[in-house]
């Protein structure tokens, strides 16, 4: 397989995992055009999630269409990040969400006995991946608020990946750090001696998200089946959840990183969406963002996830999901939501405005943000304009 000039190996591999491109009206994984083609109807086992009775505490949670966006110039100050500052942030946005302190909005959100797993992204380090300043702000909140750091678990898809985006026991003392698979960059390694994924034992067979006839095999954008395989686990038309978010965690935190994925965001449904499962790579073309909502529908996700905050410390409008520095600028805000999709729908509003202010095209199709009213026919969200409650604050 060749790199291309100005990446390196490791990077490449990222990317081919993560990035899309924009089509005609669609997002599609980016790549060589081969690959199977979509089936013209898609089905899938989102009725099966939609049967299982609701929560007190499922998706939109106690706040739905309501976003709150901090802003604080003194967050990001000559590429350093100020903790102390991002944490007053996340206080504040936390209290202006839930009209409570701190304290109480954890009780509202998290009870002491939770394990909490805080979902993160980190695709494209140093640039624009979750800061793991932020983190710490929410590492502080859980554990004055009676969680031991032993209940707290940073995780995402690839193992690797947390690692170069700084996440480590080192770092984080006390707190596990955990990737649902691991991929091997070398492309030799990845299988153990029975001939299975070595990461086969870390995902649930019994909870899945299911697609007719998309089978992860001639995927667009992945070079073989091979390679596939190497970063999904299983081809097939089943991906299967984690068994860290199906059988250990009891609440999650979402934090994304605010960036474009062609003319669309990468950001809080994305990061869940295509973060808590394997063999999403397939995914891409037919479904696209549709398959965060209905993956998000699922009740192991829609009654766990708790709190969704964007990192908007930096943002990049372009050239994304992986970094790209010529698109990357200082945004300083963060923003936070109990509703993923509302959340997703400001963060989509504005990613458009700056792409307009810098002179990249925009697509305004409604078909960019369908799936996002595809969640609020759902139930999942609420995303209607004249429904949502936007509250912003600006400080130092």
């Amino acid at each position: 397989m060749q790199v291309p000039s100005g990446f390196s190996r490791r990077e490449f591999v990222k990317t081919l995992g993560a990035a899309s491109a924009v089509t005609a009206g669609g997002l599609v994984l980016a790549g060589p055009a081969f690959g199977q083609a979509p089936p013209a109807q898609v089905e899938t086992n989102i009725a099966d999630f939609m049967k299982v009775p609701r929560t007190a505490r499922s998706l939109p949670g106690p706040f739905p269409g309501k976003v709150v966006k901090v802003t604080d110039k003194r967050s990001l100050v000559n590429d350093r990040f100020d903790g102390k500052v991002i944490d007053e942030m996340f206080r504040k946005g936390l209290t202006a969400l839930t009209g409570k302190d701190p304290k109480e909005s954890f009780r509202l959100l998290i009870d002491p006995k939770d394990v909490v797993g805080i979902k993160v992204n980190p695709v494209g380090p140093p640039l624009i991946n979750t800061r793991p300043e932020v983190v710490d702000a929410v590492v502080a909140w859980l554990v004055e608020n009676g969680i031991p750091k032993s209940n707290i678990v940073i995780w995402d898809r690839f193992d690797y990946m947390l690692t170069d985006a700084g996440f480590t026991k080192e770092r984080f003392p006390g707190i596990a750090i955990e990737g649902l698979q691991t991929m091997d960059e070398t492309g030799n390694k990845w299988r153990g001696r029975d001939g299975n994924h070595v990461s086969i034992d870390n995902f649930d067979k019994d909870v899945y998200y299911y697609v007719k006839g998309v089978v992860g095999k001639g995927v667009r954008g992945y070079p073989d089946d091979e390679f596939y395989l190497n970063q999904h686990v299983f081809n097939g038309e089943y991906s299967y959840f984690g068994k860290l978010v199906t059988r250990k965690l009891t609440r999650i935190i979402n934090v994304a990183a605010y960036k474009n994925t062609g003319a669309s965001i990468s950001m809080a449904t994305k990061n869940l969406g295509y973060g808590a499962l394997c063999n999403v790579g397939r995914l891409h073309a037919p479904l696209s963002l549709k398959a965060s909502v209905e993956v998000l529908a699922a009740p192991v996700l829609r009654d766990k996830l708790a709190l969704n905050i964007t990192d908007g410390l930096r943002g990049q409008y372009d050239g994304g999901p992986d970094k790209n520095a010529q698109f990357v600028y200082d945004n300083h805000s963060l923003y936070v939501a109990t509703d993923p999709f509302a959340l997703d729908m400001l963060c989509h509003k504005e990613m458009n405005a700056k792409r307009k202010e810098m002179g990249v095209a925009v697509n305004e199709s409604p078909r960019i943000t369908e799936y996002l009213r595809y969640a609020e026919s759902l139930g999942l969200g609420v995303v209607a304009d004249e429904k949502m409650q936007v509250v912003q604050m600006a400080q130092g």
